[in-house]
């Protein structure tokens, strides 16, 4: 579990205010809808708020992105509150609602939406190719949003206790957003995820009428199914 506050961040040449670098905790703290105690971000109009209360990573990825970037890796390497074990993209779904630690005092939270890296995260890293290679590896992390507000703190579990969607995977979400966009099956199926952040299903609402998108460079590089 971490937080951290916006500090300056180097970006070419030049330092931004990010809330990137996060430290552990080890104590309680309380998890309101927007963040977690202690939590701040720089820029409130892409990060932070009721969809992106908790952001959240599988520390499974760890070691692909160790070998991949030839180095060992801290805590909260990709700027994530929750560092999770068994809950990957693939097994997690849009609208998946859980208990976090002891129902008595524990938050519920649900999944909101994948994570979309910003360039904060090649900032990070000194590599700009970053925020492409963890997009186009389908290992992004996602968010929660807070249903119910509580106390949380490290070692807790999350319990799975409702799946209204269970052919929208995280994955499946990442497959539309960014390699299959013209998936029109896909796109009426993820638009029609009430739990699905507006923002995302305001994209593929687009899509689905036809609307121009601005394209985007890709760089290319080895998907987490082909490690």
């Amino acid at each position: 579990m971490n937080v951290g506050g916006p500090k300056p961040l180097a970006h070419n040449g030049k330092y931004v205010e990010s809330g990137f670098v996060k430290m552990p905790v080890f104590r309680p703290v309380w998890l309101s809808e927007t963040n977690l105690e202690g939590d701040q971000q720089a820029d409130l109009r892409v990060h932070g708020g009721i969809e992106k209360a908790v952001c959240v990573y599988p520390i499974e990825h760890y070691p692909y992105w160790e070998e991949r970037l030839g180095r060992e890796l801290g805590v909260a390497a990709f700027g994530e509150n929750f560092s999770t074990q068994g809950l990957t993209e693939s097994s997690v779904c849009i609208g998946d609602t859980f208990w976090v630690g002891d129902p008595n005092r524990g938050p519920l939270v649900q999944v909101s939406q994948p994570r979309q890296p910003c360039y904060k995260l090649g900032a990070r890293y000194d590599l700009a190719e970053l925020v492409l290679w963890v997009q186009d590896s389908g290992a992004t992390g996602f968010y929660l949003r807070v249903i119910e507000e509580g106390e949380v703190q490290p070692g807790d579990t999350l319990k799975l206790i409702e799946r209204p969607h269970p052919d929208a995977s995280v994955a499946e979400a990442n497959r539309i957003m960014h390699r299959d966009k013209r998936d029109a099956e896909g796109l009426k199926r993820l638009a029609r995820v009430e739990e699905l952040a507006p923002s995302w299903r305001e994209k593929f609402e687009k899509r689905l009428r036809g609307e121009v998108e601005d394209a985007a460079p890709r760089i290319e590089g080895p998907s987490m199914e082909n490690r």
